[in-house]
């Protein structure tokens, strides 16, 4: 345990977390928001953050609650069945296939500037998607130092952005041309389901720091909520710029370059492009490759992955994690699943996962009475129950509306994704490569550490 005067405070939380909140996901999805509803994508962004706070309810609820010093991790532990513990597990795996909407993001870019790159862009992306998995054989240093880099130069490409304020059309508040809820109350709803990609981080860096926080259990709800409203001020203004310089079929569906292009010289737009939208979308992807397999590694060492997963070199790198992890990033560019599309695969059991994790909520309070009484967060507790359940109900809309939106192939893939999940979990359990036991004593053991640690 740290020395308490070398903890953690509000501001080193709300810096952290805002910080990992704006990622890529700006960058990529803002033109399919607005394709969904036009100008009101100023609303859908402020909206999106608070209404995804509420589909990660569960983080702020028990964080309110417990020390927990595996923060994501161990909340969901505590609230999960054996078959939902394995479905969390599987859905690392599938997770994984996020990686390569980052690398069709970074050509989408790229392409504007060099046109000629554009025909060969499932090439080009799988290329970029070697090159960023090569890159971290060369150790976490390296790593490190190629995120720091590129982080610098995203906050710098958001400054300049946003910049093209003044150039916003006078008429951005009109019903003209791609106005508010272009696409009605389901395309505004739809908007908002496909930014939540974007919207969603405000909770996941100050949940994985509660053991390291200064009185946690309320330092860390707050901080969530104001790293939420800061979140929601900065991508407000980004996505009036982005709606509001040119008409509504130049920017709907496209990226910023195409604002960027109207807004800047030339020089300060190939700038915008390759230091702001490639470096962006790469620290998301580099940051994800080099992050995602110690989850994975965990996860075959708990029995949920067969025994072939654990092989390692004799340096100790997980070959085989390594090797599957990169076959199911670049499995959806090779079966030509739009951008858009691969993020609705990954988000919908991820929300699916969330309903179940704010109902499980509701059994707090009768379960853990004495930490109920000492919540940062109590209230009565029919409200509380109520909040529950409404939060349940945004991650079932985003689920709901992401999966509507879906065309043919995407439709079954989804399914397919769910079913396998579920079954593998199921299976895992069934034929004893991970015992029941095992899992309730994880669970007591989450529990004994989360008291241990409580700070009153």
């Amino acid at each position: 345990m740290e020395e308490h005067g070398k903890k953690l405070g509000m501001l080193n939380i709300f810096g952290l977390g805002l910080g990992g909140a704006i990622g890529s996901g700006i960058f990529v999805l803002l033109g399919f928001g607005i394709g969904y509803t036009g100008r009101s994508i100023v609303l859908v962004c402020v909206g999106g953050c608070l209404f995804m706070l509420l589909a990660y309810m569960y983080n702020v609820i028990m964080s309110s609650m417990f020390v927990f010093k595996g923060g994501d991790y161990s909340q969901k532990a505590l609230l999960f069945n054996p078959t939902m513990t394995g479905f969390s597990a599987t859905m690392a795996l599938v997770n994984s296939m996020a990686m390569s909407s980052y690398a069709l993001g970074m050509v989408n870019y790229i392409s504007a500037v060099f046109p000629g790159v554009a025909p060969f862009t499932r090439p080009v992306a799988i290329l970029i998607m070697t090159l960023f998995f090569a890159s971290t054989l060369r150790g976490s240093r390296f790593i490190t130092l190629l995120e720091n880099a590129m982080t610098v130069i995203l906050i710098g490409a958001i400054a300049i952005f946003v910049i093209g304020m003044p150039q916003v059309r006078p008429d951005y508040f009109s019903n003209a041309d791609g106005g508010f809820f272009h696409g009605g109350f389901a395309g505004f709803v739809s908007a908002i389901a496909i930014m939540g990609w974007a919207c969603q981080g405000t909770t996941m860096a100050p949940v994985s720091m509660v053991a390291v926080t200064e009185k946690p259990k309320k330092t860390i709800p707050l901080a969530i909520l104001w790293i939420t409203v800061a979140l929601a001020g900065i991508y407000g203004v980004m996505s009036i710029v982005a709606a509001g310089v040119l008409p509504y079929d130049q920017v709907a569906g496209a990226n910023l370059g195409a604002t960027a292009k109207a807004i800047f010289p030339n020089s300060i737009y190939v700038v915008f492009i390759l230091g702001g939208g490639v470096f962006a979308i790469a620290t998301s992807l580099l940051g994800g490759i080099a992050m995602f397999r110690y989850p994975l590694m965990k996860i075959a060492e708990d029995g949920w992955l067969p025994p072939v997963f654990k092989k390692t070199t004799k340096g100790g790198f997980p070959w085989v994690i390594q090797l599957a992890f990169y076959l199911l990033s670049v499995m959806p560019i090779l079966l030509g699943f739009s951008l858009d599309s691969i993020i609705s695969l990954v988000m919908i059991p991820s929300m699916v996962m969330n309903v179940y994790l704010n109902m499980a909520c509701i059994t707090l309070p009768k379960k853990y009475p004495y930490q109920w009484k000492k919540c940062a967060l109590r209230m009565p507790v029919p409200v509380y129950n109520i909040i529950c359940v409404l939060s349940a109900a945004c991650a079932g809309v985003v689920a709901f509306n992401l999966f509507k939106d879906l065309k043919g192939k995407d439709i079954i893939a989804s399914i397919v994704i769910l079913a396998i999940c579920v079954g593998f979990s199921l299976l895992r359990i069934h034929t004893g490569a991970v015992k029941k036991e095992f899992l309730e004593e994880n669970k007591k053991a989450i529990i004994v550490q989360a008291l241990a640690d409580d700070e009153e």
